[in-house]
């Protein structure tokens, strides 16, 4: 179980802020400091009284979240999407039309991209539901129900593997990258994106609710590059790119709560903080 506090969150984005300051970001003078320490002050004797007690979250399977994520996925204002999306796209964009896998392509976001620029797709999940939205999508496409552990795909079957914010849900990520080589051609194309650890450290742990109506939070592997390089690289895999794209400046940054009590110390925890990781192989011929 996982004690989720709401004034113990707002007293660890301060505490991020402080440590910024500490490290001599550029702004975060002394009469940042002293605003921050003040505002702790405020937190304990002001918030922690609305604030209220907080909740136990236990675990949840991914595809139990993703069943009840299916109706509302797609609809704008995923934050963390919108910094992903252009820098994953633009790579895929300098790639010429193939045959593409869209792995854990939940309702087909990158399916229905790459169709529309003359690739066949193929996508493949482990939740119905999602499929059921991705073929909707994409009804030219080819949508099965699979694992990223055991694709239920040809060897060489594909120029272009993308996996899209799904990695940091899977234990076995050398077998995952192993898969991915099987299935492609050589001198293939993988782009893989996935939630930042630092994004993960932030708040970012997916919550969702189950069959039975309680919320729980999805599996979430913190991990770091070294991590995603230890797993392609035996897997004959080349670095072609690398991008860390940062959370924006934004009006909603640490939720309600922090643009209430907390504002500038959650700007200063977020803005320009790693938001996604976002890599570019190719498959050694």
């Amino acid at each position: 179980m996982t004690y989720l506090h709401p004034l113990a969150f707002l007293l660890g984005l301060e505490g991020v802020a402080l440590l910024r300051a500490t490290a001599g970001d550029e702004g975060l003078d002394r009469s940042f400091v002293a605003a921050r320490i003040a505002e702790v002050r405020r937190l304990l004797d002001e918030a922690a009284p609305s604030l209220g007690e907080g909740v136990e979250r236990g675990s949840l399977a991914t595809v139990d979240g993703y069943a009840t994520w299916a109706e509302t996925y797609d609809q704008p204002g995923n934050p963390l999407i919108d910094v992903e999306e252009p820098v994953v796209r633009k790579i895929l964009g300098g790639l010429p039309p193939g045959r593409a896998l869209d792995a854990a392509c939940g309702t087909g976001r990158y399916a229905e991209w790459l169709a529309g620029r003359g690739h066949r797709v193929t996508g493949v999940d482990t939740s119905p539901e999602m499929l059921g939205r991705a073929r909707a999508k994409v009804p030219g496409g080819d949508f099965l129900l699979g694992d990223l552990r055991a694709l239920p795909v040809s060897e060489s079957a594909f120029d272009v593997v993308v996996c899209g914010l799904a990695l940091a849900h899977v234990a076995e990520l050398p077998e995952v990258l192993a898969e991915f080589a099987r299935v492609l051609r050589p001198g293939g194309h993988l782009v893989v994106s996935d939630i930042h650890l630092l994004s993960l450290y932030l708040g970012g742990v997916a919550h969702a609710a189950g069959p039975d109506g309680r919320v729980g939070m999805l599996p979430a592997y913190r991990r770091g590059a070294a991590a995603y390089l230890g797993s392609a690289l035996p897997a004959g895999f080349r670095v072609r790119g690398c991008a860390e794209p940062g959370w924006p400046s934004s009006e909603d940054a640490g939720g309600p709560q922090a643009r209430r009590w907390c504002p500038e110390a959650a700007d200063v925890a977020y803005i320009g903080t790693p938001a996604v990781i976002i890599w570019h192989f190719t498959l050694d011929g």
